[in-house]
């Protein structure tokens, strides 16, 4: 799915539409899920920043804003991240907050059942934003020599190496198509992995200007991995 922008001139009435979506689909759902709905929309209110295209809130932060304890906020995450409603970036570690995306391409696919109720007029804006479904997403995975075509639900199934670029192509899909995907993994060892770009100009490039996503997407799935290095 190519990552929606909520930019520009109609960025406004945009973001009423995808907050409409998702309360809608949050009132469709169970008593838990509507709940869930309501803390993500104060959420997005509150601190999404749409310029980033992230949110970046302490778990203390969230818990005084829903009006909840510190373990209530921990489930609540983890329920929305497996909904798939929330993508993780980068984990929380040594201080630092934790970072999310909102996966658009799931709250379009959970809401639209419910358009209609808002109106015609709704649905056809809906559809006109939802995002376009690309055929397939191209992975590299370890021990092979070329890159291979990985359905999305084979993702649990998959190495921690594949897992972190399943990870980036949900949550960076521009970065992942353009720097990403060719990326081979070579060896990890204490907390350095190292990975394989096609060129040396493609290996300078992400280490000086797309580091942070690569990192964090390999963290979440290695563990105490510190530091990317990059060979061509």
């Amino acid at each position: 799915m190519e990552i929606k922008r909520f930019t520009g001139n109609q960025a406004g009435s945009q973001k009423y539409d995808l907050l409409t979506a998702i309360s809608v689909a949050g009132l469709s759902g169970t008593t838990g899920f509507q709940c869930s709905m309501m803390r993500l929309i104060a959420l997005i209110t509150a601190r999404y920043n749409w310029r980033a295209d992230e949110l970046t809130v302490g778990q203390k932060e969230m818990a005084r804003l829903w009006s909840v304890d510190e373990r209530t906020v921990k489930r609540e995450i983890k329920r929305l991240t497996d909904y798939k409603i929330l993508l993780q970036l980068r984990p929380g570690v040594r201080g630092r907050v934790a970072a999310y995306r909102l996966n658009y391409a799931e709250i379009y696919r959970l809401s639209e059942p419910v358009w209609k109720n808002v109106g015609s007029d709704f649905s056809t804006r809906m559809e006109t934003q939802a995002p376009k479904p690309t055929e397939k997403i191209v992975h590299v995975q370890f021990g092979q020599d070329k890159p291979v075509a990985v359905e999305h639900e084979e993702h649990d199934h998959q190495d921690p190496w594949s897992r972190a670029l399943q990870r980036l192509s949900e949550s960076e899909t521009l970065l992942f198509k353009s720097w990403y995907r060719d990326l081979q993994l070579v060896e990890t060892r204490d907390q350095t992995i190292t990975l394989r770009a096609p060129s040396k100009f493609i290996a300078q490039y992400i280490q000086s200007h797309h580091l942070k996503p690569l990192l964090g997407a390999i963290q979440l799935e290695f563990g105490r991995i510190q530091k990317v290095c990059l060979l061509d």
